[in-house]
């Protein structure tokens, strides 16, 4: 059995525990060199090759940073990529194929973006042998016979021009924010299509905005926009639908498929409704994250899509997840009848934009979930509610205590998560922290990691802590489901559900993912308008706020009678229309 040995290389100290898994591998105590410290590259070795699996060093390590796993079955080929000595193993790559979109589907640190970054030859191969480089001829000797084949060939030949939408488009501002949109557009518009792709995406008017100035939607439409505008022959996508509405989604949807229709398409993404209406054929990534990936062979988007949520590799006859993902229909959360926040009709003026919010109220336990485009106000309510802006008119009477997460985070901190919650006093081993927002959020092993090198989803899931260890009486979360992957999304939910039960707080919560919205919602806000001229807000109860917003955006969902899952009906396809005669759009 293939058995795989990683060290966190930041977590692995062993200047300061005395190395105990060397001194207690069995094996070693035997004269064999299975763990051994490297005095030239001053780090701990596991040998895989005489490594019995039996999990002393692990047990042993103090802090946590040897994983041993025994692969479910023993891939007949050499890996693609390692990263380091004791590092991430990366089995198999995806197929671009032309003239089809392929999905890409799997948990976040699997090796979907370091696939992509093979593909598109930004990393050289090593298959597996750290240190050396192997040219990306030698990857069409192992794929040949495969439909890679064609486009490795191609790729070793230069023959081929790719563009590629990172994931981070929230870094943008760091690296561009002096710059106008059109000064960046004018410079990749190689096919002449900027101009019709912005009004595709009604955002025509951020051409004249410094990228410093624009939110996490424009930003997104920005980075969408410049990669399909290059004339390439294959076009990646990394976590395109990351802070796009419903509404947005969708017209990306059909943008990719109408402007790259004769390309290849490869999309790395964690919206499944998305991949539903987008995806010809799907590749699930599998394995452990932070440890090894194993790449699937191609299905179709259904099948692929079923695939990963049942956690099983049928023709690997493999299971990758010890439980089924599962798509529950909860049962609100009942509020409490008194009213914890009421307020009068709000109006703001903002830089050429109107909002207005009918009278409402916010009880105490309830869960207000909020959707709508984007570029109409959500956000600028939320801050008006948190204090952070004026309202033109109206009043909000209020006396509580808000947390308040925004949609752009900013967490500026050179040292350990440890370190970073320690300084907002926050007492990191209180039983209450570790069960109610550690553990459930996944963060307990990120603690002695350096927060500047945390990925999109690991920051997210650091702002959403720090605002839920804030004493509060009302907590608002802008977006807290970007960056993140299916089963932390479904694993934010029920730790939300958990957390206002125990606590007996409220919250309101916006968001794009409608899917978690309505597993945590008690009633809904929904916001109409013009995006970026002016926005109106009113409440409804959950399942009419759902599916008013959904006529608007004319999209329907039908439940998966596999998975029972919400599963985006094709426009225009019979279902579409028996459930648009109907008014069902969404069920709940």
């Amino acid at each position: 059995m293939k058995r795989i040995a990683v060290i966190d290389r930041e977590l692995c100290k062993p200047n300061k525990c005395g190395m105990p898994c060397i001194v207690k591998c069995p094996l070693n105590k035997t004269g064999e060199k299975t763990i051994f410290y490297d005095e030239e590259n001053k780090m701990i070795i596991i040998d895989e090759n005489t490594c019995i699996g039996c999990g002393i060093c692990v047990k042993s390590c103090p802090f946590n940073a040897i994983t041993i796993v025994n692969l479910p079955y023993e891939p007949d080929e050499k890996p693609v990529h390692r990263f380091g000595i004791n590092g991430f193993v990366l089995y198999r790559l995806p197929y671009p194929i032309v003239g089809q979109v392929v999905g890409i589907l799997g948990p976040n640190g699997i090796g979907k973006t370091s696939a992509l970054r093979i593909l598109n030859g930004e990393v050289k191969p090593n298959f597996g042998e750290v240190g050396k480089e192997y040219d990306v001829k030698e990857l069409v000797k192992i794929f040949r016979g495969t439909e890679l084949q064609n486009y490795l060939e191609s790729l070793s030949e230069k023959k081929i021009k790719i563009a590629y939408k990172p994931q981070r488009v929230d870094l943008l501002p760091k690296y561009f924010g002096d710059k106008k949109v059109s000064e960046v557009l004018l410079k990749v518009d190689e096919r002449g299509v900027v101009d019709e792709l912005l009004k595709i995406f009604d955002m025509i008017s951020i051409k004249d905005k410094n990228i410093a100035t624009l939110s996490g939607g424009e930003l997104q439409i920005l980075s969408v926009v410049a990669t399909i505008a290059k004339n390439a022959d294959f076009y990646y996508f990394d976590e395109p639908t990351s802070f796009l509405d419903v509404f947005q989604r969708l017209r990306l949807a059909n943008v990719i498929r109408d402007y790259c229709k004769d390309r290849a398409v490869l999309i790395v993404d964690h919206d499944l409704a998305f991949m539903d209406v987008v995806a010809d054929r799907v590749h699930i990534f599998y394995g452990q994250p932070a440890v090894y990936g194993i790449v699937s062979n191609p299905y179709s988007a259904r099948v692929g899509i079923n695939s990963f949520l049942d956690g099983y590799i049928k023709e690997a006859n493999v299971r990758f997840r010890v439980e089924k993902i599962v798509f529950d229909r909860f049962i609100p959360i009942e509020p409490s009848k008194e009213t914890l926040v009421s307020f009068t009709e709000i109006t703001k003026k903002l830089d050429g934009f109107r909002l207005k919010v009918s009278p409402g109220e916010i009880k105490k336990k309830e869960v207000l979930v909020v959707f709508g485009a984007n570029a109409l106000g959500k956000s600028t309510f939320a801050k008006i509610l948190a204090g952070e802006l004026k309202q033109d008119s109206g009043e909000i009477s209020s006396n509580v205590e808000i947390s308040y997460k925004p949609q752009m985070i900013k967490i500026d901190f050179d040292g350990t998560l440890e370190e970073l919650f320690i300084q907002n006093d926050i007492s990191v081993h209180s039983s209450s922290f570790k069960n109610e927002i550690l553990r459930p959020l996944n963060l307990e092993r990120l603690l002695p990691k350096n927060v500047k090198k945390f990925s999109g989803g690991e920051i997210q899931r650091v702002a959403i802590a720090l605002t839920l260890t804030k004493k509060a009486d009302l907590y608002i979360l802008d977006e807290p489901s970007a960056f993140l992957d299916v089963e932390e999304r479904l694993n934010l939910a029920k730790s939300l559900r958990r957390f206002i039960e125990n606590n007996e707080v409220s919250m309101l919560v916006i968001d794009h993912d409608l899917l978690m919205l309505s597993q945590i919602g008690s009633r809904a806000m929904v916001f109409f308008g013009k995006p970026g001229v002016e926005g109106h807000a009113s409440m409804f109860s959950l399942k009419d706020g759902i599916n008013e917003f959904l006529r608007q955006v004319g999209v329907t969902f039908r439940f998966d009678k596999d998975t029972k899952r919400p599963r985006a009906n094709k426009p225009g396809s019979a279902l579409d229309r028996e459930q648009k005669s109907k008014g069902i759009y969404f069920y709940v």
